[in-house]
């Protein structure tokens, strides 16, 4: 009975060590991603203009990289905010941590003032920061790693043209296991050549990845995407006065886009980035969206059309969605 505790005592100490190594590896061994390159970005005015043409309507990094003004339908970015920082995505919003939108400014002390190129470029294509630290993936740098090498530079090469904005942002923490689970998803980016963009239905898939429009639009379960459910909507978000759901944009036509038409799709994006919808001011408790329709409203009508006819190619899914659940159902319900 001796031995047969002394070996039980053996194999316990052993899976300890195996699995101590294993976290070691994780914490020390991880992300496991080239070091950032060596590259210098030409900022000339073509470069920045298609930059902050990205970053304000097709990736919108300044969305998330700004104060918004919930005061409005879909949250403007408030004017002179722009790069600042300090977006909190925290456990009520059903995150598993509390992350924060960096501060990108050209301010050296608390924005990215003194990183180079080659550290930016890294940091948007494999969510790696300057550290070697994880990025949590509510910055879709998955989806940006696919943009062209030509679009990553013209974004650094706008994003260095940010008015520097002195704004420390606290440190994001991860709850465990995320804490360790996060540093094994960065990996190397692989850039979408040029010549892939050659028709419209590519230009307008290319656009929709590097919009990142699948995060928002794909229903999840425990924080994972459901396979086969890609753009079937219902990802949820917590409101302060109830539950919000992404819309279906599957060309289903009972569920979906499938009965909208091109000039319809182009329109619904125009029209709330007019000056008459971004100047209504919402009452208190008014039903609200995190979509930025005033950011993506300022899309090319060419680039909208273009996304339009990728998504009339994806799979339809029959998957009804409930916009919105007041927070009086909410409680209701539980």
């Amino acid at each position: 009975m001796k031995k047969v505790f002394k070996i039980i005592g053996f194999t316990l100490v052993a899976l300890v060590v195996v699995a101590a190594a294993g976290v070691l590896y994780v914490r020390f061994a991880l992300p496991n991603v080239d070091p950032a390159p060596a590259l210098t970005v030409d900022k000339t005015s073509a470069l920045v203009a298609r930059g902050k043409y990205l970053a304000n309507h097709v990736t919108v990094c300044i969305d998330c990289h700004s104060e918004r003004d919930w005061t409005r339908f879909s949250g403007p970015v408030k004017p002179h905010t722009e790069g600042k920082g300090g977006e909190q995505f925290n456990q009520e919003m059903g995150f598993p941590g509390t992350f924060y939108a960096r501060n990108i400014t050209s301010d050296p002390q608390t924005g990215i003032g003194n990183w180079t190129d080659g550290e930016i470029y890294r940091a948007i294509t494999t969510g790696v920061s300057r550290n070697g630290e994880p990025f949590f993936p509510v910055m879709p740098y998955q989806s940006y790693g696919k943009m062209t090498d030509a679009d990553v530079r013209a974004l650094i090469a706008y994003i260095r043209t940010l008015p520097p904005i002195k704004n420390e942002v606290p440190a994001s923490k991860a709850d465990f296991p995320m804490n360790l689970i996060l540093r094994t998803m960065p990996a190397n980016n692989t850039p979408t050549p040029e010549t892939a963009l050659n028709s419209i239905e590519s230009k307008g898939k290319y656009l929709t990845t590097i919009g990142a429009c699948a995060d928002c639009h794909t229903p999840r379960e425990k924080g994972t995407p459901i396979e086969g459910m890609e753009f079937a909507g219902g990802m949820e978000f917590k409101m302060p006065n109830g539950v919000l759901r992404s819309a279906n944009i599957t060309p289903d036509k009972n569920t979906g886009i499938g009965s909208w038409t091109e000039e319809a799709f182009v329109k619904r994006f125009k029209d709330a980035a007019s000056p008459e919808a971004m100047a209504t001011t919402l009452d208190e408790g008014s039903f609200n969206t995190i979509m930025p329709w005033s950011m993506y409203g300022g899309m090319e009508e060419n680039d909208l059309r273009a996304i339009y006819r990728y998504l009339m190619t994806v799979e339809p899914k029959a998957s009804k969605i409930e916009k919105f659940t007041p927070v009086e159902k909410t409680i209701a319900k539980n």
